[in-house]
This record gives C-alpha cells, structure tokens and sequence, in this order.
C-alpha cells in the first residue's frame, strides 16, 4: 500500500485529499500544528463514511525541523498544501516567511526520505500578478516578486513556489514534482471550517454584502482541486508541469443570481459600477483590499493542461456555489 503525507490536514483543501486518498486505498500521514485538532479530522472523515484505519497524524509545522522525518517516514509522495491563507491584511513575514520556509522544508525532507514525487499547492495568484496588465493568463505567466501592486499573500505563493522549482533544479531532481494552481476555491467542507476563499460566497448568501461589487474570479470546486492533486501526483505525464485550474469566471453580480435563484433571497439584486464600489470600500477592510481589481477580467479559464494532461473533469461552479450556501444555511450562519 502506498503512502501519502498531506500538510495541512485539517485545512479545507487538505482534508478533501486525505479524504479522496483513503477511499482510493492509500494510507496517508497528515500533519497538523495542533495536536488539539486530530479528533477533528478523525470525526469529520468518519461523518463522511471514510475508514480512518490507514490514517496517522503528526504534530508538526512549517517553520520548524522537529516532526518532518516521523510524519514523512515510509512515504512514496508528499501533498504540500499548507501554506498561510488569511483574508486579514496581515504584515508580510506573516505570509512569505512560513510559505517560503515550508516549501524548503518540505522539499529538504522529501528527498531525504527519497520520495517519488512532490505534488505542491500554490495558486493563480502565483499567475496573475505580472508587470504586464492583461485579462488571459496560462501556466507560463509568472507573478513579478517584484511588482509594486502585488499582495503578501500573492508574494508568498509565487516565491514559495519559485522556491519548489528551484530546489529540485538545484538538487538535480531527486524527485519528481508538479504545482497546482487553483483560481478561488469552493464548495463544500468536510469539517465546521469553511475555509478563507468560501467566505466570497458567505458575504454574499448572508447578505453582508448588500450590493453586488464588479469583482470578478475563477470559480473552483475544493473536490475537484483535491482530485487535480492525486492525478498529478499519480500520472507521470504531469512532471515537471503547473496546471492552473478554474471551471468558470463569474462576476459577484452572478453568484448573487445563482444564489437567488436557489432560493437564498439575502443576496444582492443590485450590482453597482466600479466607481461606486470604490467609495463603499472606504468602509469595508475586505473591499479595501480588492480595489485594485474591481472591474477587472483576469482568467485562466481558457488553459486547459489540467483537462488535456490529467484528464481532469470538473463539476460546474454554480453547483459548488449551491452546495457551500446550503452548508453555510445549515450552519445557522444566515439570519
């Protein structure tokens, strides 16, 4: 049986794998910074029928050696998913250090421990954030470290990456290794954590946000971004390669009609021009942060690698849309 570390286990994109792995007849080895959250990833897979027999949980983080050999002792491949996401507009070594610091960790161990291959989670934010303004963007797009307008959390994605890249480069390839870089992230959580990317739709299906604003992103499924991760990691065509990954681009004004339309009558049925949007955002801490971007198209929807190499097939947004509010719903969080 082969044996798959996942960081980050109980963070919403690395439970969906560790749950897609231990149905597929994987063991797996999942880390966590807190000891005090194992009973939670053990109860959220045994609420979804999936047998944890095959799975153990380490206590270890990105910013320390202590852990890493016993969590990646015995393994065949390494899911790096944890990274520090926050929609808070935390100073930068907030970010980039524990991103930057992790990947080298990760890496270091990995071929110490000589694994087959490194399947990685970055982002489109490693993608987008060029010194060349554009609306169509593929793998070969990097964001520019450098670049005046680029957030923290934009900044940790692309040098904790560059930093996977130019390891295995420097190492001479002691293992294999493929990125994943999802556009924004949705869908249903396996545990109580909603996980930072779905507050987008929280904002919207609880009426916090009253007016639909011009912003724009590409929608993804979190079980499809965790099936991206175990086809990488399993089809040798994806060494060496980064796949970017969106299923559809929809502006606010869009999910609030999807939402609508499914019966959740808080969200928003007016949508206000950009110029409006930037006046409402003196108010708001969340819409400051997305002034640079409102009114924009930025897309990596017509890149198919994912599709073409994987065979990736993702479900529809609208249905990801659907099913996170109706699990925000049951939680009580709409009034």
């Amino acid at each position: 049986m082969e044996k798959v570390l996942v960081t980050g286990a109980t963070g919403y994109i690395g439970l969906h794998c560790i749950h897609q792995l231990l149905n597929q007849g994987y063991a797996v080895n999942g880390s966590v910074r807190s000891p005090d959250r194992k009973d939670e990833i053990f109860q959220a897979l045994q609420n979804h029928n999936t047998s944890t027999e095959n799975l153990n949980i380490f206590t270890f983080d990105l910013n320390d050696d202590e852990g890493w050999d016993e969590g990646m002792e015995g393994c065949d491949y390494l899911l790096h998913v944890a990274s520090p996401i926050a929609l808070e507009n935390h100073d930068e070594d907030f970010f980039v250090k524990p991103a930057v610091a992790g990947v080298n960790r990760a890496m270091k161990f990995a071929k110490k421990h000589n694994l087959k291959k490194v399947v990685l989670t970055s982002s489109v934010a490693a993608i987008y954030e060029t010194m060349e303004s554009k609306s169509y963007y593929d793998e070969n797009d990097w964001s520019d470290p450098e670049n005046p307008a680029i957030s923290h959390y934009s900044k940790s994605k692309t040098l904790a990456e560059r930093a996977a890249w130019e390891f295995v480069e420097n190492e001479n390839h002691p293992f294999e290794l493929a990125v994943i870089n999802p556009a924004l992230v949705i869908g249903p959580s396996l545990s109580g954590d909603l996980g930072e990317s779905n507050k987008a739709i929280e904002m919207v299906a609880t009426g916090k946000m009253p007016v639909a604003v011009p912003l724009q992103f590409g929608y993804v499924d979190v079980r499809d971004v965790a099936a991206a991760h175990i086809l990488a990691m399993q089809n040798p065509s994806s060494n060496g390669e980064r796949f970017a990954l969106a299923e559809k681009d929809l502006w606010y004004g869009d999910v609030a009609k999807v939402l609508r339309d499914n019966g959740f009558d808080k969200a928003p049925t007016l949508a206000v021009p950009v110029w409006l949007a930037k006046i409402l955002a003196i108010f708001s801490k969340e819409l400051k942060l997305a002034v640079p971007y409102l009114g924009r198209l930025r897309s990596v929807k017509n890149s198919t690698k994912a599709k073409d190499i994987l065979g990736w097939n993702p479900r529809p947004a609208e249905e990801s849309i659907v099913q996170i509010a109706q699990q925000i719903q049951d939680m009580g969080l709409i009034k």
